[in-house]
């Protein structure tokens, strides 16, 4: 096929041989198969800011570090300058997280780097070198869905050991191939210490993944992993090889009513989304 604008420049550059096609067009990028020398690789291109439809952005952003002060300012006054500097965050996000979450263990796609705009990854493939499908494509029996479900606390587990937490996690970016699930889609990754919404964020990634493995395991629905995970977070004992139980002791405290409130209006507007990405797909 045609190569698209914004990857022509890495084929100019040797990094790209050739577009072999599209793979998916998301919420905020068109991903498409090319060859790099006897590799096929993912190409993942983000769709300019003006068009892209992941709502939010500014409470995902919250309390990533911008080193450079000039560009810390102009972002603040919102700048022409500004929004691109808070742009090109948005897009360098992903692969920053890619390789932080790979050395610390999490299965995600390698990264080989963004170019200006255009995240070049490892391409999951199942056992006959088929694209890895997501999980809202498959179903698995009962005993695999409490695997899977484990080891994708795990990664949650582990990317909150390095500070993060994925904050748009669900079936639909999650690939499975013959080794388990693979966590994809991490522009929106939050920063746990600086983002207020890290918690119910976290909450909302568990609540998300334990509703879908839970179709073939109802048994996990009563599970309190977010609870447990961020407790531990809390207390300074949270580590990767941790054993999770998924119990959760709550307190008998008086509820937060505000706090509450807004965890509600969270998970509704997620709701809404998650209903219109099912439409699109």
């Amino acid at each position: 096929m045609k190569a698209p604008t914004r990857i022509q420049p890495l084929i100019d550059d040797g990094l790209v041989d050739e577009v072999l096609g599209s793979l998916m067009s998301g919420k905020e990028a068109q991903v498409y198969l090319v060859r790099c020398g006897s590799e096929i690789r993912c190409a993942k291109v983000y769709k300019d800011v003006a068009v892209r439809s992941f709502k939010q952005a500014v409470q995902y952003q919250e309390g990533r570090k911008v080193r450079n002060s000039r560009r810390q300012r102009a972002m603040g006054r919102r700048s022409k300058f500004g929004r691109d500097q808070q742009e090109k965050i948005w897009q360098s996000a992903e692969v920053d997280a890619l390789y932080l979450l790979a050395e610390a263990g999490v299965r995600v796609p390698k990264a080989y780097g963004c170019f200006d705009g255009v995240l070049l990854m490892e391409l999951i493939t199942g056992e006959n070198g088929e694209v890895a499908p997501r999980l809202n494509d498959i179903t698995l029996s009962p005993d695999q869905a409490v695997k899977d479900h484990a080891t994708v606390m795990i990664c949650v587990l582990r990317m909150l050991c390095v500070g993060l937490v994925h904050g748009d996690l669900s079936e639909f970016n999650v690939l499975q191939n013959e080794e388990g699930p693979v966590i994809i889609d991490l522009p929106q990754a939050v920063n746990a210490a600086g983002n207020n919404d890290a918690k119910s964020m976290l909450q909302r990634d568990v609540g998300n993944i334990t509703q879908f493995y839970a179709q073939y395991a109802p048994d996990l629905a009563d599970t309190h992993y977010a609870e447990e995970i961020w407790a531990l977070y809390e207390e300074g004992n949270l580590h990767p090889d941790l054993k999770l139980t998924g119990q959760f002791e709550f307190s008998t405290e008086e509820a937060d009513v505000d706090a509450v409130l807004h965890q509600i209006h969270v998970a509704s507007e997620e709701e809404q989304e998650r209903q219109e990405r099912m439409h699109v797909n």
